[in-house]
């Protein structure tokens, strides 16, 4: 039994502080001397406990801690990862605005070409319609015959196509009927006389076929 347990019944209870740093202080006490009995502070319980001086300073607040090896190296690696991704990613913007400015150019230029050649064809229509109407009549003879050839070969090399034949059915997108006539015996309109051919570059129709079409009554 101690010293506390023989106590008087009805005498206040006291404890002795063995402490050896002070809890208001945090000063190491001499010898290890225990301070009198005294009612120790909240306060000051809690900063025995934890070891921290209450003085309101944080003592690892002074500390600067700088990455060394291999947190350096990871911290190197990392950034040059964010830069190269920058890079990459300016990198595909460009292409894909060159690339769409390529399909732009050569769209372009396919329709500067295609518009060239049809200006120059309408421009010659009236020389090819004579050329024709001269070879429906038999009087395409001679030196003219090869002259016409190679007008029908260099109009080719731009894609440029005459049609228009007797016995075809009458398309209105490509035909443009100048008289009509019918037949008893007929059981569809078709071109019966050419008129004038029509030309187109590529699907593109210059000119409609002007004809004559015969159809049933």
């Amino acid at each position: 039994m101690t010293a506390e347990d023989e106590r008087p019944e009805g005498e206040p209870f006291h404890f002795t502080d063995k402490r050896k740093v002070d809890p208001e202080t945090g000063a190491p006490r001499e010898g290890g001397t225990p301070a009198p009995d005294a009612p120790a502070s909240d306060d000051a319980a809690a900063a025995a406990s934890s070891g921290t001086p209450d003085d309101g300073v944080d003592p690892l607040e002074a500390l600067d801690f700088e990455p060394e090896g291999e947190a350096s190296e990871d911290a190197a690696v990392l950034a040059a990862k964010a830069e190269a991704a920058e890079h990459l990613d300016a990198l595909q913007r460009e292409r894909a605005s060159f690339t769409n400015y390529r399909n732009r150019a050569v769209r372009d230029n396919a329709a500067a070409r295609t518009q060239g050649t049809q200006d120059v064809l309408a421009a010659l229509l009236p020389v090819l319609d004579d050329i024709e109407r001269a070879r429906q009549h038999g009087e395409l003879t001679g030196p003219f015959v090869a002259i016409s050839e190679k007008l029908d070969g260099a109009l080719a090399r731009f894609d440029v196509v005459r049609f228009g034949e007797v016995g075809e059915e009458f398309d209105p997108t490509v035909h443009e009927a100048l008289m009509h006539s019918t037949d008893a015996e007929a059981t569809s309109t078709t071109v019966n006389i050419v008129i004038e051919p029509g030309y187109r570059i590529g699907e593109k129709v210059v000119r409609a076929a002007r004809v004559s079409v015969v159809g049933p009554e």
